[in-house]
């Protein structure tokens, strides 16, 4: 039976979900694990982005809270994101931070208006071979993040600038970070052998902490990163002139924040739900990210999409209802005003083996075993997707993939395109081409060149049963074909075409024969079909 409380017009325990006590207690605990490595997260990344730690942690607060609320994937984790940073960071070091805040405004109605034009379902188009590269790739990018934690705390590298430079831990630190990070994973591995009443990674946190604080070692800890502590955050109007030269400069970063946190967090979308057996909610999920980015704007913060290491930490963890992002968001928050003094002291290992133990949950394995299975060009299409997303950021991986696959698609469908001729049993001296294979712009040019014009007699006809017309392309190809022959002095007679050609092809018109078993399907059609799944992730 369908159980679910209702918040608003949103689900908080979507599909077979029960909002019993014993879920509630899992929702909350993994909101409170899902906090604790939202932090040192959120400071890094506004550390690349050029702001104050508070910017990101309010964006993270804020973003996390509004999405968890509205969103289109319970279970589903918001926040500030590397993807995102990486880009404002120009526009910060050019115009200063206001100019961010507005951007990041514009950024969340752009959103919006993709999720109202339901702009969000064409991430159905993404095939499954980018699914696996998108995850793989991302996997890098958070393993690669947390290296930055075994470098000496206070250097600016250490702080999220990047890998290249700052000073690497050596010796006894070094030597006490490993260790407590493969303490941490070794928990995290063993304690759903034991009990389930607690997370695993928040056992991990937990026990690791202790053994810190309780000893004092000397190790990295969040505190080194930057003081967490400060109050609400306060409604503030992006102060930048409201002309048109602001809009120049801010339009540009905004559409290009937009479209990388839509893509990532309908990315994730998708992964979670495949994880949770939910499926939809992509509009929902646009205008959700769209309305937390723009109040996100209004209140200090930097923007935000999407988390999936957080994600995948909120659904191990049990998270599956909204209480979990919910609870995140204000765990968070109450960090930030009360437990600041107590949550600098967690060892930063033990969130760097949580993280860990995120990379090996979400890596695809599997895709590793498929490569010699699958076509080359899918093969060649996961590889790229990883590797462009970890050279480059998330959304020019996609759509370098999507690109590639769609024109692996069309090539392969071209080639599909061939005719088999016999004499007319109706028509006494008539050939009769019949074309097999849809006619489309990839096909056209062999479409042509399947007629022996000078060598056909005087009356040809050309019967499209087999095939399907898709776009002008095909229209113009019919055409191409039907002129030719007129030139020659030769009737030629089109069998089978759609309705919507007979009313298109106003030249070739007199050359088409009704028929009655005419198919009725549309000239321009939306394909809307996911690439079947190889295994689980």
């Amino acid at each position: 039976m369908r159980t679910s409380t209702r918040f608003g017009d949103f689900s908080i325990a979507p599909g077979e979900v029960k909002l019993t006590p014993g879920q509630i207690r899992t929702d909350l605990l993994s909101g409170l694990t899902v906090a604790l490595a939202l932090v040192p997260e959120a400071v890094a990344f506004a550390f690349v982005a050029g702001v104050h730690p508070l910017v990101g942690l309010y964006a993270a607060f804020m973003v996390g809270l509004i999405t968890a609320i509205f969103g289109g994937r319970p279970g589903m984790i918001s926040g500030a994101t590397g993807a995102l940073a990486v880009v404002m960071v120009a526009l910060v070091a050019q115009h200063g931070v206001e100019y961010l805040f507005a951007t990041v405004v514009l950024m969340g109605l752009l959103q919006v208006f993709a999720g109202v034009m339901q702009w969000g379902k064409f991430i159905r188009l993404v095939p499954h071979p980018v699914m696996l590269g998108f995850v793989n790739g991302l996997a890098i990018v958070i393993f690669l993040a947390q290296l930055t934690q075994f470098k000496v705390p206070g250097s600016a590298e250490a702080s999220g600038h990047g890998m290249a430079g700052g000073e690497w831990l050596s010796g006894l630190p070094l030597y006490l970070m490993l260790g407590l990070v493969g303490l941490t994973m070794v928990i995290i591995w063993l304690s759903p052998r034991v009990t389930r009443f607690i997370p695993a990674p928040l056992a991990g946190i937990g026990i690791v902490a202790a053994i810190v604080i309780g000893f004092g070692l000397d190790v990295p800890r969040v505190g080194d990163l930057a003081s967490i502590e400060g109050g609400l955050p306060q409604f503030h109007i992006p102060a930048v002139p409201f002309n048109f030269e602001t809009l120049q400069i801010i339009l540009p970063y905004a559409v290009i924040l937009a479209a990388i946190g839509l893509i990532e967090s309908l990315l994730t979308l998708n992964l979670v739900g495949d994880l949770t057996k939910q499926r939809g909610g992509a509009s929902q999920e646009c205008i959700a990210q769209g309305v937390a980015n723009t109040a996100t704007g209004f209140f200090g913060g930097m923007g935000g999409c999407a988390m999936i290491g957080q994600s995948m930490i909120n659904v191990k963890s049990g998270g599956r209802t909204r209480i979990a992002g919910i609870s995140a968001a204000l765990f968070l928050l109450a960090f930030i005003l009360v437990g600041s003094s107590v949550i600098e002291l967690i060892p930063l290992a033990a969130l760097v083996g949580v993280m860990f133990m995120v990379v090996i949950g979400t890596f695809a394995w599997n895709s590793l075993k498929i490569l010699r299975k699958v076509p080359l060009t899918d093969a060649f299409v996961i590889v790229l997707v990883t590797v462009v997303t970890v050279m480059e950021d998330l959304a020019v991986a996609v759509v370098v993939g999507v690109i590639v696959s769609a024109l692996a698609y069309a090539w392969n469908n071209a080639r599909r395109i061939h005719a088999t001729t016999r004499d007319s049993v109706t028509e006494a001296g008539a050939k009769v081409y019949e074309i097999h294979g849809p006619l489309f712009f990839g096909s056209a040019t062999g479409f042509i060149e399947l007629f022996t014009v000078e060598t056909d007699p005087r009356e040809v006809i050309v019967d499209f049963a087999d095939s399907r017309v898709v776009d002008q392309s095909a229209l113009q190809a019919i055409e191409a074909v039907a002129g030719k022959y007129a030139d020659a002095g030769k009737r030629v007679q089109l069998r089978h075409l759609t309705h919507d050609c007979h009313k298109l092809l106003t030249k070739a018109g007199h050359l088409i024969v009704d028929s009655d078993d005419d198919p009725d399907y549309e000239v321009a059609t939306d394909y809307g079909v996911r690439t079947g799944i190889l295994g689980d992730h």
